[in-house]
């Protein structure tokens, strides 16, 4: 992936202090740009290039889509709530839209819909189709497919949206497509007489990166746990991969690291003072990552669970208004 630019959407039915009823985040190459909450009331800038960029209105257009996404989806978790034939109590409402811009040129694109943390209904472009995760989802299908929401998704997701994206890679291509390597730390932990090295990579950009441990000269993938790649405040990246083996065996093992700001991929090993600031970085980057985190919880709990359950009327995107980052404005279920 060259490039991309998401959208995240997510609507509870009983907000709470820090976290509101509904809340909109743009992304280009994983970091947030824009962001509008119902507490708010206004869409904002994240960063300083859409800031400068962003031409007269922008933000007064961007608002005015970003409140009828919000007045759409709390219509859906209502008549969600109805289909499934529900009370009160807390529901969600998560909707992940986007493209990205291959090496080659070309376009990717995709719709997700999510109703308490399991799949609704989606959207891929080059099937041209709306697959629904259950009955209750399937009202919304055929509703959809009556009001012709397959061709106006894959107007947005082959042509608006990458449109928009290039724009926004040019209003920050400073900032975009500078290469900033991993600060990498190994880390080694005594457990139940085995012992588990830990590799770390800190502030890198972009995204892109491959963390992996070797036995010798041989990878060893399959015996290999990685965390996510998880954006910092400051707009770089963290990661990690470790690994359990036989005390007497450490010496064996590797961290291979490779990322496009490198030179060439780095080979590192524990030692007894690689690890000795290790904690601070680790608190620094956790710290850094928290408000990101808190926004990204939701949609992560439903790629993880990644199921089976729905409604009828849900409201996609049916406007022909672009909104936040290239977003469109809702479409009822």
């Amino acid at each position: 992936v060259l490039h991309s630019l998401h959208y995240l959407q997510v609507a509870v039915s009983e907000p709470s202090p820090g976290v509101p009823e509904f809340m909109e985040m743009g992304f280009v190459d994983g970091i947030p740009f824009t962001r509008y909450d119902s507490e708010r009331g206004r869409a904002e800038s994240l960063t300083q290039w859409i800031k400068d960029g962003a031409e007269p209105g922008y933000w007064d257009r961007e608002t005015q889509i970003a409140v009828g996404n919000q007045h759409v989806a709390a219509r859906n978790l209502e008549t969600l709530r109805e289909r499934y034939n529900q009370s009160g109590g807390l529901h969600t409402n998560l909707i992940v839209r986007g493209c990205d811009l291959l090496s080659d040129g070309s376009i990717r694109g995709s719709e997700r819909h999510s109703y308490d943390g399991r799949d609704f209904i989606s959207f891929d472009p080059e099937f041209g189709r709306l697959v629904a995760a259950d009955s209750a989802a399937e009202i919304t299908r055929r509703r959809w497919e009556q009001e012709q929401e397959a061709e106006r998704l894959t107007n947005y997701l082959k042509h608006v949206c990458p449109e928009w994206l290039r724009k926004y890679v040019g209003y920050g291509q400073k900032e975009l497509e500078r290469k900033e390597p991993p600060d990498v730390h190994v880390s080694r932990k005594e457990e139940h007489g085995t012992l588990i090295l830990s590799c770390h990579a800190y502030g890198f950009y972009p995204s892109t990166i491959a963390v992996n441990w070797m036995k010798g000269d041989e990878i060893w993938d399959q015996e290999t746990e990685w965390g996510g790649i998880v954006p910092n405040s400051d707009g770089t990246f963290h990661t990690w991969a470790r690994i359990q083996v036989l005390p007497e065996e450490w010496e064996q093992y590797r961290c291979r690291v490779d990322h496009p700001g490198m030179l060439e991929p780095g080979i590192f090993t524990w030692e007894p003072t690689s690890g000795g600031n290790l904690t601070v970085v680790v608190t620094v980057s956790v710290i850094a990552a928290i408000l990101i985190l808190t926004v990204l919880i939701g949609f992560g709990v439903w790629k993880l669970q990644s199921g089976k359950r729905d409604r009828s009327g849900y409201n996609v995107a049916a406007g022909k208004d672009v909104g936040m980052n290239g977003s469109t404005t809702g479409t009822e279920q």
